[in-house]
């Protein structure tokens, strides 16, 4: 009795649902059922604007966090959440709000302590009435969901094995709604057993297979769970599975609010298994929820639409008679009671059997038959139903008889409809899919295929033969035009026509005709798909069968058919369009294309990215797509990439669909080919987690197994499809199967090969590594052992890899990316329960994906590498497949963003290099001024002995040397460790950067000690010599005051002219006392000599003979001839094939002119001082051959060569040096310095003679002679660093690479020859003249130059008055004190010279305050005497006398390592001085360097960057003149990285050059003009400007 009650509590509670009136009363509003449970779950505001899929599919906090349900509102988006990754317990939610509070009280009566137990609290029922019916939920979903989301969750649903809503109901309205579209993409296989023998199956779409539908109902009270009886009928002894929702299940007996008159739907299906089938054909079972008695319109519709119709009861009575007898079809009723139910009533049934003829057709359930029997019983009854029924009905037929009874068809829509319409205007049309394709997609197929060859072979060059390439590649180019033509030439197909308006059409229409052409496409080319699928993997099982492979796999490309060929044919049509010109109005017409299918990307549908039956990317149509996604979406959005790769049929698509809710085509019919991309948008809770706004999802097709590698180069298309996706992915899931070694070991190689490529490039993506269809628990521990094997083949795989990339340095897996056996592997068990068609979808499936999508998100938010934005993806994507067209990836690999990163790396470190040379120009400078004032006055060293100066100045060099590369050290550290920049793209240069670092550190250091040993030499002179000047003034003092004693005596008046006498007689007689022994000078030559001689010394005994040959004396008179008699003997037999005796001529002499160049400069610079003569200069001069020697050696030149250049510098320099001293000498001369200042003495004697003030005359003399000729030498020591400062802010000059491009398009705007002839003979000495041309057009406007000339200036009149100020209040008795204090003060900033300041001292009897007053107001005149005269200087004059040379530092800076490329000359433009490879922007055909073919004389057009693309052959010098490939380069020059050609287009602006000025360059080198490509003529201006644009801006 105890049970029978329990029952009657279940139906009561079941019959109290249908009883519930539809609304209640809230604070006298009347709100519905339905608002009520919209609220409660927190989704009212999508009951009118409906769901849609992106919303769902959006990445939130809540994807990836595991905390229980919290609350009711929480309940939607938990089921979603589960439903969409396919979990089988996406309907066990519930929310804890009510029995946590139940837990928590019941922990805290635990930890207090308490025993006593409440016994009524185990008998009492717990409070259902809070908790929601998972009916609801699902119900109210299906409500507020638009047409796309409801046919996604019929999906999965049905996946899952749930049952999915046949009929809808809305309480609000009390209708009902028949379900046709949400589950029209439902597809279901099974195999009757009518086709076990043959192992057929058959698929379909269940809404179009014809099947009996058996039907469930209740009348009336019912005991018996019908929910329940239904999921023991349909399952298998062996698994039982939960179809229906049933009041035993978590939550299943809450009571339903909305869910009553739901009709549910589900399909049995057979597998073709006598001993597991319990139906042996497929039967659909129909459940209605509810009483038929409140319900009659769904009990009509299943009455008329079911082959039976089981009525579950409790209690019959002659009121209830109608129901089951007033059907208008006829179909059989089958009466199910429960004789254990307290109200059941035998006689009842039998009066009303009776009535109704249904005595034959009831099953009773009896205290002696359990749910085992009844469910046998019921398995009965339906066989023989669907055995003997002829009604069999498809879901699509239904619509007619739901119209009939006034369900709505959910199809009915107006957009759904005109979409349906739309989509069969085009597919009802095809009865030949491979004609069809022919006729309506003209474009694709083999035109496409076609110019796929010719843009590979333009990359490749395999089939060039003996033809000269440029040639080559313009016919190339003129095939693919005449192809592009022809596609032209079509007119747009019905179809197509048909396609653009369909998906032109407003939102929702446009996703209803896609779908609608998927299912359609689908369903035409399923059933021929599968056949040859099952011939294919039939084929496979034998290699030996490889012609029919080929064929069947061309069947299947042909008999394909989906949208993404509709797509395809779009792509096409617009890439032909924009081969015409601008203004055609047919191209204008198909300018919105990109932004119609942008559109759809954005809102969640695919985008064929590779076309996998062309292998080939449409790279303008995806990029023009990209673009406009790009202008959807708020600027700089960013995303992150997720991408998929493995074996093909291993579960690809499923794994991606199940872990991110998606939708990429898995059935028999469809197979990825090539590789699709999917966008899903970041809620903005996680966007800082993951730091990204979307993310795509980029499905691909799989790759091929061992044995079809040799078919259509199937291993290269793998290969190059790997090599884009993993360099496009932040994340790569690799699928690997560890029971077929063979095809693992090739799939790793292909996967091995993109990571390795990727690593060399500078992408670093994450791997993780996914084994499927592993079940055991303990699979991780248990298979240890493989994940050791696997990386055992990883690094055989790597080494394979790496031998074949030429990149042998890495050895094992993990060189190559970061790694680790145990967390980069994933186990996941099979998709399936069980057997399917009837096994759900396995939770431990869902369950482990989930985990894995977890840690996907993780290592997205962990990426060291900053998010690409749209377009940066765009330019990642073009820069790969431009690479991965080329045979050598790594080769070949040229990317925008990587320059990009390159360049701004460049930038910085320029910036801080900069930094560093000024600080340490200012520190010498400042030591040189201490220097220059040890031994006077100003002195503030503490040291007696200058070496002891000089050891201390180089030690807190070394300090300053050291805590300045730390610093630079510690910039490139911090700069490489920012996420923005892409600087991981760059990491690989990072340690060129910190050699960089290291080696300025070292020249820095070796130039500042060598002028400050200068320095000290040359004061080290100049002290004796002081000594000396300062004696012989003193004793000129001693007599000038006795004179005065004497004049003063005579007690008579003297005039002007008897003092002048006195003077004179007084100047003679002291001058003859004085003894001035002559100044020697040092004969420069000798001590030349001396340092050449060692210089050359280690070179061996022949350089020294040579020396001896030859007087320096004699050398650097005239200008200097090389004339390489011994070299050209020496190759005689072996000249290079472009290079004539006289080219090489011209090479070394041009090699010698620029060393002669930069000497003779360094030379100038220092005779421009007008000091004395040091060791260090030639020392230096010494450095300087030997880097340019060393820096330019592709020049073949001997020790002949090395001598007579050496010998004619230093005799130049020897000369100048010479001169240079004995002007020195002269000038320092103490005789001569005495006869400079007798005018000044003599005048002094005068005034102190009569007592006049000599106050203001003393203080003019001081600011005059000592102070302004010290400011101007500050201000022009200090101008320098301003100037260069100034123009490093403009663009131009921001790195190599833009002052490389600013030059060539200031060449291109002149369109002068003759500055191209100078830019290539001479690169120097043109590059020199326009960095002069700059600045002084820069500094044009005199404003720039005289803020910091009064800048300097004011900083030196401050200075200069503090330096009073301090004197004025020191201890200072007399003048010469006060002056001395001063020149102390100003001694580490300003040089005071001796002489003047001599000559000042003597016959001084001005009063110090007043002096002091009158130095002040002259240092003020003196400071607008200095404005006026900088205003009136001409800038050019200004630039001559500056101290560092802002022309020449700018040079050096921006021109770097000076290296060429080998071929064709062109500059180096890497960054940093520590780079060990060198790479130029642009390459120019080698005509442009005087090469000509030796049979012709013609001027050759090749082009390097071409050339080491192609077969053929140089050789030179370094070859040994022996023939070697230009694809081995590489072995000959090592430190050049020549890549092919970004695009077609990056070498335009050379051939436009050499097109233009063809036959001037061929008169220049006397040679005949080059036959010029016809391509090459038709470059504009504009077209070679762009190309320019594009080789370094990229």
């Amino acid at each position: 009795m105890e049970n029978r009650e329990t029952r009657g509590h279940y139906s009561g509670s079941d019959e109290m649902d249908d009883l519930k009136g539809q609304s209640v009363e809230t604070s006298g509003n009347k709100v519905t059922k339905l608002e009520n449970l919209m609220k409660d779950l927190d989704i009212e505001q999508y009951y009118g604007e409906k769901l849609t899929l992106g919303r769902i599919l959006e990445i939130d906090q809540k994807t990836i966090t595991d905390q229980p349900v919290k609350s009711n509102s929480d309940l939607p988006w938990c089921f979603l959440k589960k439903l969409m990754m396919v979990n089988v317990t996406a309907r066990n939610v519930k929310s804890l709000c009510e029995s946590d509070s139940d837990d928590e009280s019941q922990d805290s009566n635990d930890q207090s302590g308490s025993t006593d137990l409440d016994f009524d609290d185990l008998f009492e029922s717990p409070n259902t009435d809070d908790m929601l019916n998972p009916l609801d939920i699902i119900t109210a979903l299906f409500l507020c969901s638009d047409g796309l989301v409801q046919q996604e969750m019929a999906l999965k649903m049905s996946m899952c094995q749930f049952s999915v809503p046949l009929l809808l109901p809305n309480c609000d309205t009390n209708q009902c709604t028949l379900m046709l579209w949400a589950m029209r993409d439902i597809v279901k296989k099974y195999r009757p057993q009518s086709l076990s023998e043959s192992k057929g199956f058959i698929e379909d779409r269940i809404v179009l297979s014809e099947l009996p539908m058996i039907s469930f109902v209740r009348l009336g009270e019912c005991s018996l769970s019908k929910s329940e009886i239904l999921n023991k009928l349909l399952s298998n002894s062996q698994q039982h599975h939960d179809t229906f929702v049933h009041h035993n299940m978590e939550c299943g007996d809450s009571p339903r609010r909305i869910s009553n008159g739901l009709t549910e739907i589900t399909w049995y299906l057979p597998c073709g298994k006598a001993n597991i089938d319990i139906f042996s054909q497929p039967v659909a079972v129909a459940n209605l929820r509810g009483d038929i008695a409140s319900f009659e319109t769904q009990y009509s519709f299943l009455c008329q639409t079911s082959a039976a119709v089981f009525v579950f009861f409790d209690y019959l009575d002659f009121s209830k008679c109608s129901l089951l007898s007033n059907q208008k079809h006829k179909t059989k009723v089958c009466l199910v009671g429960n004789y254990e139910s307290k109200c059941f009533s035998k006689d009842a049934l039998k009066e009303v059997a009776t009535k109704l003829g249904l005595t034959k057709n009831i099953i009773i359930k009896t205290k002696s038959k359990n749910d085992a029997d009844l469910v046998k019983d019921l398995r009965k009854t339906i066989t023989d139903v669907v055995n003997n029924s002829k009604m069999k009905m498809t879901i699509e037929q239904m619509a007619d008889i739901a119209h009939e009874l006034g369900i709505l068809v959910d199809e009915d829509s107006p957009e759904c409809q005109t979409a349906k319409t739309n989509a069969e205007a085009i597919t009802e049309e095809i009865q030949d899919i491979h004609i069809f394709k022919e006729d309506q997609l003209q474009r694709q197929g083999e035109i496409w295929k076609e110019l796929t060859c010719l843009e590979k072979e333009e990359f490749r060059l395999k089939k060039v033969g003996s033809k000269n390439i440029e040639d080559y590649k313009s016919e190339l180019q003129l095939k693919k035009e005449k192809l592009r033509k022809r596609q032209n030439s079509y007119d747009m197909s019905i179809a197509m026509t048909c396609f653009i308006n369909a998906i032109s059409s407003p939102g929702t229409e446009r996703f209803y005709f896609l779908k609608w052409m998927r299912m359609n496409l689908d369903n035409l080319s399923r059933t021929k798909m599968s056949e040859l699928r099952m011939k294919y993997k039939e084929k496979c099982k034998n290699s030996e069968n490889k012609e029919e492979i080929k064929e069947i796999d061309r069947q299947i490309s042909n008999s394909s058919l989906g949208i993404e060929h509709f797509f395809r044919e779009m792509g096409q049509i617009y890439e032909a369009s924009l081969s015409l010109s601008q203004t055609d109005p047919a191209r204008q017409q198909l300018q919105h294309l990109p932004k119609l299918c942008a559109e759809l990307l954005l809102d969640g549908f695919p985008l064929e990215l590779v076309d996998g039956d062309a292998s080939n990317i449409p790279l303008r149509w995806v990029s023009d797509v990209l673009s406009q996604l790009s202008d959807l979406v708020s600027p700089n959005r960013k995303i992150l990439v997720v991408t998929v790769l493995g074996v093909q049929s291993t579960g690809k698509s499923t794994l991606l669909n199940t872990m991110f809710g998606v939708q990429f085509a898995v059935s028999s019919g469809r197979c990825t080919r090539g590789a699709f991309m999917l966008l899903i948008k970041i809620n903005e809770d996680m966007k800082k987690v993951v730091n990204c706004d979307f993310m795509v999802i980029i499905d691909t097709e799989g790759l091929k197994s061992p044995e079809l590698a040799q078919l259509d180069n199937n291993y290269e298309h793998d290969n190059e499809l790997a090599t884009l996706v993993v360099g496009l992915s932040d994340v790569t899931i690799v699928n690997v199967a560890m029971e077929n070694s063979t095809e693992m070991k090739d799939i790793l190689q292909i996967v091995v090969h993109a990571f390795l490529r990727m690593k060399e490039v500078g992408k670093k993506p994450k791997c993780q590594f996914v084994h499927q269809n592993v079940s055991d628990v303990s699979a991780h521990e248990k298979n240890s052992r493989d994940r050791k094997l696997l990386l055992e083949q990883l690094n055989e795989m790597t080494q394979a890899a790496a031998k074949m990339e030429k990149k042998e340095e890495n050895k094992s897996f993990t060189d190559v990316m970061e790694y680790s056996p145990d967390t980069g592997n994933w186990y996941i068990p099979g998709l399936w329960n069980g057997n399917p068609p009837m096994a759900p979808v396995n939770a431990g499936y869902s369950e482990a994906v989930y985990e894995l999508k977890k840690n996907i998100i993780h290592l997205l938010g962990n990426c060291e590498s900053s998010a690409n934005d749209i377009s940066e993806f765009k330019e990642w994507m073009t820069s790969l497949w431009t690479a991965v067209k080329h045979e050598n990836f790594i080769f070949s690999f040229r990317n925008s963003l990587v320059a990009d990163a390159y360049m701004r790396l460049c930038t910085e470190f320029n910036k801080w290099e900069w930094e560093f040379k000024k600080e340490m120009y200012t520190w010498v400078t400042n030591a040189e001024i201490r220097i220059s004032n040890f031994g006077t006055t100003a002195d503030k060293s503490g040291f007696s002995d200058i070496r002891e100066f000089l050891t201390s100045l180089e030690s807190e060099a070394s300090t300053v040397l050291c805590t300045w590369e730390t610093r630079l050290q510690e910039n490139v550290t911090q700069y490489f460790k920012q996420t923005e920049g892409h600087v991981y793209l760059v990491e690989g240069y990072r340690e060129e950067f910190s050699k960089s670092a290291t080696s300025l550190r070292c020249e820095m250091e070796r130039t500042a000690f060598n002028q400050l040993t200068a320095a000290a030499e040359i004061r080290e002179g100049m002290i004796k010599l002081d000594e000396i000047k300062k004696n012989d003034t003193k004793e000129i003092e001693k007599a000038v005051c006795a004179l005065i004693d004497e004049c003063r005596k005579k007690n008579i008046q003297m005039g002007e002219t008897e003092l002048e006498n006195e003077f004179h007689k007084m100047w003679n007689d002291t001058l003859k006392k004085l003894s001035f022994s002559e100044q020697k000078t040092t004969n420069v030559f000798t001590s030349v000599s001396h340092y050449l001689r060692i210089n050359l010394s280690h070179r061996g005994s022949h350089a020294c003979e040579l020396l001896s040959q030859k007087s320096l004396q004699d050398c650097g008179k005239e200008s200097f001839k090389y004339t390489p008699e011994g070299l050209i003997k020496k190759y005689k037999q072996k000249i290079l094939n472009l290079f004539r005796e006289e080219d090489y001529k011209i090479a070394a002499q041009k090699q010698a002119d620029s060393i002669i160049d930069a000497c003779t400069q360094f030379v100038r610079e220092k005779v421009k001082k007008k000091s004395n003569y040091s060791d260090t200069y030639i020392q230096e001069i010494l450095h300087i051959i030997h880097e340019k020697l060393q820096n330019n050696q592709d020049v073949q030149t001997d020790i002949e060569f090395e001598v007579s250049l050496k010998q004619h510098i230093c005799g130049f320099a020897a000369r100048e040096f010479q001169k240079m001293h004995e002007d020195f000498i002269q000038a320092n001369d103490p005789y001569r310095c005495l006869m400079k200042n007798k005018e000044k003495f003599r005048d002094d004697f005068i005034d102190v003679f009569h007592e006049r003030d000599q106050c203001q005359k003393k203080a003019e003399e001081f600011t005059n002679q000592c102070l302004k000729p010290a400011v101007v030498d500050f201000i022009s020591q200090s101008l320098g660093p301003n100037i260069i400062d100034k123009m490093l802010t403009c663009e131009q000059f921001s790195n190599r690479m833009s002052f490389q491009y600013s030059v060539l398009l200031d060449l291109l705007s002149k369109d002068d020859f003759k500055n191209y002839v100078s830019y290539i003979d001479s690169y120097e000495k043109y590059v020199k003249m326009w960095i002069h041309k700059q600045i002084v057009e820069h500094f044009s406007t005199a404003s720039i130059m005289s803020e910091f000339e009064d800048q300097h200036l004011q900083s030196c009149v401050i200075h200069i008055n503090g330096a009073i100020n301090k004197a004025k209040t020191g201890k200072s008795d007399d003048l010469k004190t006060f002056v001395k204090d001063i020149c102390k003060e100003l001694g580490d900033k300003l040089v005071i010279s001796q002489d003047a300041l001599g000559a000042f001292m003597i016959l001084n009897n001005a009063d110090k305050e007043q002096f002091a007053r009158w130095l002040t107001v002259s240092v003020d005149k003196m400071a607008k005497d200095l404005r006026t005269e900088f205003q009136t200087l001409n800038f050019e004059m200004k630039l001559k006398h500056l101290k560092m040379n802002p022309q020449n530092e700018l040079f050096n800076k921006l021109v770097g390592c000076g290296k060429q490329c080998p071929f064709c000359k062109a500059s180096c433009d890497a960054g940093g001085g520590g780079h060990t490879e060198h790479f130029a922007s642009l390459h120019r055909p080698q005509g442009l360097g005087n090469c000509r073919w030796l049979g012709t004389q013609k001027l050759v057009t090749d082009i390097c960057s071409s050339l080491v693309i192609s077969d053929a052959q140089f050789q030179c010098s370094a070859t040994n003149n022996e023939w070697h490939p230009y694809k081995r380069y590489k072995d000959i020059f090592q430190d050049w990285k020549i890549p092919p050609d970004a695009s077609l287009e990056a070498s335009d602006y050379w051939k436009f050059i050499m097109a233009k000025y063809n036959n001037d360059f061929a008169k220049k080198c006397s040679a005949i003009p080059a036959d010029i490509p016809s391509a090459w003529k038709q470059i504009t201006r504009d077209q070679a400007e762009k190309s320019l644009r594009m080789s370094f801006h990229s």
